[in-house]
């Protein structure tokens, strides 16, 4: 399991996707999330989640 919290920009360098997009799935609930001060951060094992859920549907 990994601490490790993700920036917006981070993660939407590394979907290569933008800001909205990102926002969206946060919105969404697809993609947590969660506020520390005023800093959106998305949790690395969310993110690696998120990806694993799409490959699995794409299959």
């Amino acid at each position: 399991m990994s601490d490790e919290l993700l920036t917006v920009p981070e993660v939407m360098a590394r979907l290569k996707v933008g800001r909205t997009t990102v926002y969206d799935l946060i919105r969404t609930r697809r993609l947590p999330s969660l506020t520390i001060g005023s800093s959106r951060r998305v949790p690395a094992d969310g993110l690696r989640a998120y990806l694993a859920s799409r490959l699995e549907e794409a299959a």
